[in-house]
């Protein structure tokens, strides 16, 4: 099998029409949302993507602004979203601002006349992730994408890759988890009014990584349980600091997830894919680095402390292939199918686990 690059898909990959790759013009990028990932997210549009130009920002933070114009060098910084829509320099909006806002600002883009992408999830609720798809099936020369990074993770990329050689046969099983270093600052618990729950927040990358190994099946039942070890603020807000879910897909195929927000040793994600002919595993041993360490206390290697370590050539492809889509007329790899799906299930986990009953799903 020919060996796609990270970030191709099946909907790139597979179109018989092919377009001229233009090296030498520039995205013009504005980003709305300079908060903890938001600062990453600038930085690697200003710095370290190519075919992009960060040339605007917004935030209703004026530190944040004043960040961005000392640091990144950003001219043009804006109070209000509508105001960065207005700018006619801006071609494509980059949304890392809060979940709630989601859906109303990728139409608003939309209708400016903006590419869109947008951190994950796609909307805390059903009827949003509907309408974004509605108006962006009314505007199909405009791309919108939706940041499930794992999916442009070197090591995830390898692994669906194997899969679709049939190295593992046919995939029937996915168990992955997504485990966080506690935080006794109780940032989660601030988050948790808007977050959408730790399966909304947390395990949706890993829904998404399950229908992508297993071939995209249609879902048909899940059960969630959870418990609060650390965190007693979540329960205000009907959500745990420790989540496992299962969920049963057409097919007979099954994935397995647990969430965490409570690791001492640091930022973890794991995943197996179990197939009729083998096993893939991605991530079993969680490295910082290929430093081992052999002292009074054994042997050891230090842990990612948080997702971006993990995750930081993952964001730098993401990036890069949502402006590659722009730039070169390709359809992105994730579409917006692909985030309703992972929302749709990962709000079942969440009735689940605050009904403590099997959800259907239609």
């Amino acid at each position: 099998m020919r060996r796609r690059g990270h970030g191709a898909s099946d909907a790139s990959s597979s179109s018989s029409v092919t377009h001229p790759m233009d090296t030498k013009r520039r995205l013009k990028i504005g980003i709305a949302g300079l908060g903890r990932l938001g600062r990453r997210h600038a930085e690697n549009l200003a710095q370290r993507t190519p075919r992009a130009q960060l040339v605007a920002a917004c935030s209703p933070v004026a530190e944040e602004l004043a960040w961005a114009a000392q640091q990144l060098g950003i001219a043009h910084c804006y109070g209000e979203y509508a105001a960065m829509l207005a700018d006619p320099d801006v071609e494509a909006v980059f949304l890392v601002t809060p979940t709630t806002l989601h859906a109303a600002q990728i139409i608003e883009g939309l209708e400016a006349g903006k590419h869109v992408f947008c951190e994950k999830p796609l909307s805390l609720d059903i009827v949003d992730c509907a309408r974004v798809q509605r108006e962006a099936a009314g505007r199909p020369e405009l791309k919108v994408m939706i940041g499930y990074g794992r999916r442009f993770d070197p090591s995830y990329r390898d692994a669906y890759d194997k899969i679709q050689a049939g190295l593992i046969g046919a995939p029937f099983l996915v168990r992955s988890q997504n485990l966080d270093m506690n935080d006794p600052s109780g940032f989660f618990v601030r988050f948790a009014p808007t977050s959408g729950g730790i399966f909304l927040d947390c395990t949706v990358h890993d829904i998404d990584l399950a229908r992508w190994f297993l071939g995209n099946p249609r879902p048909l039942r899940v059960f969630a349980a959870g418990t609060v070890a650390i965190h007693t603020g979540l329960r205000e807000f009907g959500d745990v600091d420790n989540g496992v879910a299962t969920c049963e897909f057409d097919g007979g195929k099954l994935a397995c997830f647990y969430a965490s927000r409570t690791m001492a040793h640091g930022h973890e994600t794991a995943t197996e894919i179990f197939g009729t002919g083998g096993r893939l595993t991605v991530g079993a041993n969680p490295r910082l680095d290929r430093v081992d360490i052999s002292d009074a206390h054994g042997v050891r290697n230090e842990c990612t402390p948080t997702f971006y370590e993990r995750f930081e050539a993952a964001f730098l492809h993401e990036i890069a292939h949502f402006v590659d889509a722009v730039l070169d007329d390709r359809a992105p790899a994730l579409t917006l199918h692909d985030a309703t799906e992972a929302t749709r299930i990962a709000l079942a986990l969440r009735e689940s686990l605050q009904s403590r009953r099997v959800i259907e799903l239609d």
